[in-house]
């Protein structure tokens, strides 16, 4: 398992990659609040998309996220580090992604 500090790092990493992408590919047009939850921590994440880039990560949930993700810690750092794909991970119930159909296919993009 995981700790609290790796899966911060991991976001983090993220939120670089995604800067990294916005750089070179230009915005995304998705602009929604993002709750993280990393189940077996009992601990969340909480942030901003906001033109395809992840701002103002913090620790804690934000029960009234756009986007929400439910993930294991070891699935959540296998998911940024492009081990483990989002599509397949949803289909075997390893994440759970509360998101409006379209902001799923924009996020697919993004991880």
């Amino acid at each position: 398992m995981a700790s609290v500090d790796d899966c911060r790092q991991a976001l983090q990493d993220l939120a670089d990659r995604l800067d990294r992408h916005v750089e070179a590919q230009g915005r995304i047009d998705l602009d929604r609040t993002l709750a993280c939850r990393v189940t077996d921590l009992d601990t969340a994440f909480h942030g901003r998309l906001e033109g395809g880039r992840l701002l103002g990560l913090s620790d804690g949930d934000d029960p009234k996220a756009k986007i929400a993700l439910s993930i294991g810690s070891d699935d959540l750092l296998a998911l940024v580090h492009g081990k483990l794909d989002i599509m397949s991970a949803v289909a075997s119930r390893r994440v759970s992604v509360k998101a409006n159909p379209f902001d799923l296919m924009k996020l697919r993009k993004l991880l």
